[in-house]
């Protein structure tokens, strides 16, 4: 960890509403400027990378590869810096989603984005809403950034999709809706969250916090 003051730039390409996110971050780190930007030269000269998105996966990754990020995301990711994927944000970092009849993703961590299903049931075969909209309980690692947050926390999740991790080890968090998923996936200096940070009170204000003062290692 470390407290010495940083920019942190929030990538802005038209999805979402990025403003909540960098009003989080800059509440939990004042003395840190928080800047939201569409500017690959801003984002490039950023101590880390917030890497937010809502909506549907084709029109975000039209809109990621129309304005570079794709490639400049690799190249964040390559230097080392603390790079944070939030939602959509993380899907995006997989290799592709079943959304919108498939959709080839920025391919940074080895897996897929997997729908839940029409007729999604728990295990005891009632059916379960899909969007997953809510509080759930998160089960996670010992990573920095879960530092002060209890085990099984609850955040705020909305996703009708949900990610599926070839490789286990770079899982950091697992929460049920009537299978297991991959909450959080860590790799080195880039951690992505399916959940919202943003919306989650106590807890996603901490992990925000633990982000802004990661030094990118586990």
């Amino acid at each position: 960890m470390t407290n010495d003051k940083q920019t942190v730039a929030v990538i802005d390409y038209g999805m979402g509403n990025l403003h909540s996110v960098a009003s989080a971050l800059s509440h939990v780190a004042p003395e840190q400027n928080v800047m939201v930007t569409s500017d690959p030269a801003v984002v490039a000269a950023a101590d880390r990378v917030v890497f937010p998105g809502v909506g549907a996966i084709r029109d975000c990754m039209a809109e990621i590869k129309r304005l570079g990020f794709d490639k400049l995301l690799r190249e964040q990711v390559a230097t080392g810096k603390p790079v944070l994927g939030i939602c959509v944000g993380m899907q995006a970092l997989m290799e592709s989603s079943e959304e919108n009849k498939g959709v080839d993703c920025i391919g940074i961590l080895p897996g897929k984005v997997r729908f839940f299903g029409e007729n999604h049931k728990d295990a005891t075969g009632d059916y379960l809403k899909v969007p997953h909209m809510g509080w759930n309980q998160v089960h996670h690692n010992d990573h920095p950034l879960w530092a002060g947050i209890a085990q099984d926390s609850r955040f705020y999740f909305v996703h009708s999709f949900y990610v599926f991790a070839e490789d286990r080890s770079l899982v950091a968090a697992s929460c049920d809706y009537g299978l297991s998923f991959h909450a959080a996936l860590n790799r080195g200096n880039l951690f992505a969250v399916q959940f919202h940070p943003e919306k989650s009170h106590t807890a996603g204000l901490q992990l925000l916090k633990n982000f802004l003062h990661w030094n990118g290692q586990a």
